[in-house]
């Protein structure tokens, strides 16, 4: 199984639970429409890697950046940044056809994630953000989302039963786009009006 960190510690999530299109800027980006409904998807515990790859069995692969929860006891217990890797041209014939997603989502490595840290309160003010090469890509802020946190949560609880250790992303914002190799990826998480303080989280990767 794979792992991500949890407070020093390695954890093998089950599942990853995804929320699509919770961010209204991006739905527009990616000329989508808003849902009636949240949107679900899943990753396989086997989409979790620590390298980020710009490419998989030849296609180019795109970067989503997302606020994410590790579940434990009954709650969001602890936060992070991961990156949700698509293949967005394959994404968009299975659409097209009204297919399922997964070979677009949850292929091997398709899931990375900076390490996790303990949080008070899933709703709190966070922002997190992506740099490529030293350049801010993407931001997102709790604010901006569709369903919060709590919410999230009750609609993922109505209908299925989460684990220990189960990872739910939460959505991305506006600024998407393909991953080039050599590029360096660095991903942090604030607290609203924190920005310039220390990062409660902060990871970088360098794609091959």
């Amino acid at each position: 199984m794979k792992t991500v960190m949890l407070e020093n510690k390695a954890i093998a999530p089950s599942k990853i639970l995804c929320i699509g299109r919770n961010y209204v800027d991006h739905i527009h980006e990616l000329g989508n429409e808003i849902p009636d409904d949240m949107v679900v998807f899943f990753k396989p515990n086997s989409a979790i890697s620590a390298q980020l790859y710009s490419q998989h069995l030849g296609e180019t692969l795109h970067y989503e950046t997302e606020l994410c929860f590790i579940y434990q006891q009954g709650r969001f217990s602890h936060a992070g940044v991961g990156l949700d890797l698509t293949k967005r041209e394959l994404q968009s014939k299975l659409k097209a056809k009204g297919l399922p997603w997964e070979k677009a989502k949850a292929f091997d490595g398709a899931a990375l994630f900076s390490p996790f840290v303990a949080i008070d309160d899933a709703n709190a003010q966070f922002q997190f953000s992506l740099c490529i090469d030293g350049v801010l890509t993407q931001e997102g802020h709790v604010d901006l989302m569709i369903y919060n946190p709590r919410t999230i949560l009750s609609e993922l609880q109505r209908f299925i039963t989460l684990e220990d250790g189960d990872i739910v992303m939460t959505g991305t914002p506006q600024g998407v786009g393909s991953i080039a190799p050599n590029s360096m990826f660095k991903v942090a998480l604030h607290i609203k009006d924190t920005v310039k303080q220390t990062p409660l989280v902060e990871h970088q990767w360098l794609s091959l």
